[in-house]
């Protein structure tokens, strides 16, 4: 007698049928589901098969970064107790958010860290670290170009209509353009600075730019150019932690922000934001993110946040690897049907960001509900474009992500804009990018 499997498959019911016996005697009739046997279309496979030395050489900068995490932690003594919360001023808090700051500070070369949930972006954390230094007179340099869209009215480049920006502050503003290759324009930076220039900021991934993004070498090159006793040099440092052994701090940077829903919060850090730096500064942006004279000596971190940005800390090494194979795989397969892509194949990487130049309005949306569609948040929900708070263009997202807005989990997005770029980040792991790519090439 055979029993027929009845339970119900992810996959269309026609793909997959098992007749199982129940005596040992009867003869089995089993049809194999390809998509199991098979999870990758055949681009995807032949992409993986030709990327073994370059996934073999994430695994050695994942071993060399984990091994650097575990030493500060072990230095901090990071324990069980220091995974509590608290509440109100947060005068009660158990040590936690000391022990963070003193291994992240560790782990990124730095002389002092700020580490809390109370940066609610990236941008909020380098906005601290920028009003830090810059003061009514002085100058602020862009070494790499125009900065990142959410940063134009922080810096009063789009008119902030009077809410504080550095320009409304009395800040002055200059850039100097990139290269003809994309990259830094050393020529041009030997010559940059003027005395009233106070302030440089790098910014080490390419946003919606299409150029290179810096490695730490290049920076602390720029940062010999360009850092004397007058001048300070602040870091924009998001996408790029863990991407490499070093980090800004250890060639020369005064301070670096970047938000904990990216790199280093591991996938699990729910919110939050960092600066970290030289102490001096790092105690300034505190005090611009609270009040002078409280810095972070107070402030609630309730519930187990503070658990959750140790252990994402300790995962992110590891994480960020996954998110770079992820690339590899994105530029391979993408190139070989013809489109641009920045960085190029294979080529060594310096962020977590895949950008793919798709060049029209459609297959842009295209791509990011393919994305979406394959998320295992919100999977049924189609991105729109539209305005958000802070960009300048219409912007389109797919994250279907477990912590709204982290792009360390799997996202994609893009403005609305010539050339029509999608830019890649996150994923927890290589292969889901290899399963959202099966369904991205269905449609462009």
């Amino acid at each position: 007698m055979l029993a027929l499997s009845c339970a119900t498959s992810a996959y269309p019911t026609h793909a997959l049928r098992a007749i199982i016996p129940v005596r040992p005697c009867s003869r089995v009739s089993v049809t194999t589901n390809n998509h199991l046997d098979h999870p990758f279309v055949p681009e995807v496979e032949k992409a993986v098969d030709s990327l073994y030395s370059e996934f073999n050489a994430v695994d050695n900068l994942v071993a060399r970064n984990t091994a650097r995490v575990l030493k500060a932690f072990q230095n901090a003594r990071v324990g069980s107790h220091h995974f509590g919360g608290c509440t109100g001023y947060g005068h009660e808090e158990a040590g936690g958010r000391e022990a963070l700051d003193q291994a992240f500070s560790e782990i990124f070369g730095a002389e002092s860290a700020v580490v809390c949930s109370q940066f609610f972006s990236g941008t909020h954390a380098i906005t601290c670290a920028l009003f830090a230094f810059l003061r009514p007179g002085d100058e602020l340099l862009a070494v790499v170009g125009a900065p990142y869209d959410t940063l134009e009215e922080v810096i009063g480049i789009r008119d902030s209509h009077g809410l504080g920006s550095l320009k409304d502050f009395g800040v002055e503003y200059r850039e100097v353009p990139l290269a003809e290759d994309g990259g830094l324009d050393w020529h041009a930076l030997k010559v940059a600075l003027k005395p009233q220039t106070k302030g440089a900021l790098i910014q080490r991934s390419c946003g919606y730019s299409w150029r290179r993004s810096l490695s730490v070498n290049e920076i602390g090159k720029a940062i010999k150019m360009i850092k004397n006793p007058n001048c300070l040099v602040m870091v924009d440092n998001c996408y790029g932690e863990f991407v490499e052994n070093i980090e800004p701090p250890m060639v020369g940077a005064d301070l670096i922000a970047g938000s904990l829903i990216k790199n280093p919060g591991g996938t699990i850090a729910p919110c939050g934001g960092y600066v970290a730096g030289r102490e001096k500064w790092v105690k300034a942006a505190a005090a611009r993110l609270s009040a002078p004279g409280l810095g972070v000596d107070c402030g609630s971190t309730p519930g187990d946040i503070m658990r959750a940005f140790l252990q994402g800390l300790f995962l992110s090494p590891q994480m960020v690897g996954e998110a770079i194979k992820g690339s590899y795989l994105v530029a391979e397969v993408m190139a070989a049907k013809g489109y641009k892509v920045q960085p190029l194949p294979r080529v060594l990487r310096h962020d977590t960001v895949q950008a793919v130049q798709l060049g029209s309005r459609e297959r842009l949306l295209a791509f990011c509900e393919a994305v979406q569609r394959s998320s295992p948040v919100s999977s049924f929900t189609k991105p729109v474009a539209g305005s958000t708070p802070g960009y300048a263009s219409e912007v389109i997202f797919a994250d279907g992500t477990f912590i709204d807005g982290s792009t360390s989990e799997l996202s994609c997005d893009g403005p609305m804009r010539e050339p029509f770029s999608v830019f890649c980040q996150g994923g927890t792991h290589w292969t889901q990018w290899g399963l959202v790519l099966g369904e991205v090439l269905k449609f462009v």
